[in-house]
């Protein structure tokens, strides 16, 4: 046997020792650390829409659907799958689903340009970030800079700018949040629809009346009048009225707070009714939505 045939020999006879001591130390280690991972949580990820918006709060579907199996989290958190995954994963779980209802994105700003005083020329990069940190973009340094941040960021088509104001197209929104996330101002937020129509307020502006109504024809003055009328519902915070949406009854007759208003500040949003598209054929309706948050502009010292 030549010494080239003894070497190939020895290489190979080496090479296959160290495989089976290689295979030997893994598969031990393979037992030794071995994790085990509830069944469960593949059969919820399986479930969940896999749409990874981080609408319910956590970084991915798949976090989510660990944080139900391993830590007792909520099943009806997902805002894209609605309630019938909330059914699949409460039914996997073997739990029972609480009533829960979707969570959906208002924009707190009414005003239009032609209803803004005061508006300065912005020529700065078209971001609403960007714009949040310039001085004299516009009067309300609540209101919406309508420059679209919120738009980019939204998967559904379900948010455009029109006449420089964000609107939310309720047909189309699945609440996943992103736009919320966006928005420098965060002057959006979710609120839950009870219904398919919901009362809300469309201001942000925390200022006294007169300081109001000198940047914008259409901001809360915070006259109270709708607090007084529903004070089991609506409470006056920061000059601007709060829902508490968990004493929000759709059957409840709101309309009188509606025709109150001297600001028209009180709006149904969501999905109109047949009544509402044939009552308003001939004209525009705007969304007004409830303010509930806080503002880039409680942390800065500027006045725009």
């Amino acid at each position: 046997m030549s010494i080239v045939v003894v070497t190939i020999a020895l290489a190979a006879a080496t090479l296959l020792i160290l495989a089976v001591v290689m295979s030997t130390i893994l598969g031990i280690a393979n037992k030794s650390f071995h994790v085990p991972v509830d069944v469960r949580v593949e059969k919820v990820l399986a479930a969940l829409p896999g749409a990874n918006c981080g609408g319910c709060d956590y970084v991915g579907c798949s976090d989510y659907a660990e944080a139900i199996v391993l830590k007792g989290e909520d099943v009806t958190r997902c805002p894209v799958g609605g309630a019938a995954v909330s059914r699949e994963v409460a039914r996997i779980m073997g739990v029972e689903i609480r009533q829960a209802w979707p969570m959906r994105p208002v924009v707190h700003c009414a005003a239009t340009l032609d209803k803004r005083k005061r508006r300065g020329d912005y020529e700065g990069e078209r971001t609403c970030h960007a714009a949040n940190i310039v001085s004299g973009v516009q009067g309300c340094v609540y209101g919406c800079l309508g420059l679209g941040d919120c738009v980019s960021v939204c998967e559904y088509d379900a948010i455009h700018v029109v006449d420089g104001l964000a609107r939310v197209d309720y047909e189309r929104c699945t609440g996943c949040g992103a736009c919320v996330k966006a928005c420098p101002r965060n002057i959006i937020s979710r609120i839950p629809f009870k219904a398919d129509r919901v009362l809300a307020v469309l201001c942000a502006n925390k200022d006294f009346g007169k300081e109001v109504s000198d940047v914008c024809e259409v901001g809360c003055i915070g006259c109270k009048v709708c607090a007084r009328v529903v004070s089991d519902l609506i409470t006056i915070q920061d000059n601007l009225p709060v829902f508490d949406y968990g004493k929000y009854d759709p059957s409840q007759d709101l309309q009188a707070i509606v025709d109150k208003c001297p600001r028209e500040s009180l709006v149904w949003i969501g999905k109109p009714t047949s009544r509402d598209i044939q009552e308003t054929a001939d004209e525009t309706l705007s969304e007004r939505v409830e303010a509930d948050f806080k503002t880039t502009v409680d942390q800065t010292e500027w006045r725009g």
